[in-house]
């Protein structure tokens, strides 16, 4: 009897393991240093430098997956965001990837490194679709300011952000509260219209 012989052996266990050990070391390390050599991030996965390059070639495609993986749960957040009111709709995206930008800091500070900026755009489509479709629904309702093109004005959100990101540390007390206020301020409501805002859906700042 001839025995089966399987034409692709199945995937090591343990090498599926070492690569979500590399990942998510990388994402630590990183969170802390967005220029860690290689040599650091194997020492936090407690592997050779060795067993990293034989998952990742360099440390480009290691930072491409790391980006990735933050930027599959930034694009998540920005398809499950969906209020009738795009102010309310803004605000809850805003605390939501805020508050995800505290658990995948590596991604978050990635983001704000000029040499992957191109990498994360990428990545991050989806999100920046949805920003305008939230900023050109405000403009179309008149909740946002008119005073510029929908697609400008979601590029001043992108950018104030990411500015924001860079700024404000992510351990601040009521950091979310004060980017959902920058924002807001972004597309044009007052303070008064945004305590308005706040009385009438004080859901905002409690979304999961």
């Amino acid at each position: 009897m001839t025995p089966t012989i399987s034409a692709r052996p199945p995937r090591r266990r343990d090498a599926v393991a070492n690569r979500e050990a590399l990942l998510s070391a990388a994402q630590s390390v990183l969170a802390s240093d967005s220029h860690a050599s290689l040599d650091a991030i194997a020492q936090a996965a407690g592997l050779s430098r060795r067993a990293l390059y034989g998952h990742f070639p360099d440390r480009d495609s290691l930072v491409r997956d790391v980006i990735a993986v933050g930027a599959a749960r930034f694009n998540s957040i920005a398809e499950m965001t969906d209020d009738a009111d795009p102010r309310v709709a803004l605000a809850q995206m805003a605390v939501r990837l805020w508050r995800e930008a505290a658990a995948v800091r590596a991604a978050a500070g990635i983001a704000l490194d000029d040499a992957h900026v191109g990498d994360t755009v990428r990545a991050l489509a989806p999100l920046r679709r949805r920003v305008r479709e939230l900023t050109r629904a405000g403009v179309e309702s008149g909740a946002f300011r008119t005073d510029m093109e929908p697609d400008l004005l979601a590029l001043l959100v992108e950018e104030t952000a990411r500015a924001t990101l860079r700024a404000l540390s992510l351990a601040t007390e009521d950091a979310s509260t004060i980017v959902v206020k920058i924002l807001l301020s972004v597309v044009g409501l007052s303070w008064s219209e945004q305590v308005e805002l706040a009385l009438g859906r004080p859901e905002i700042l409690e979304v999961q």
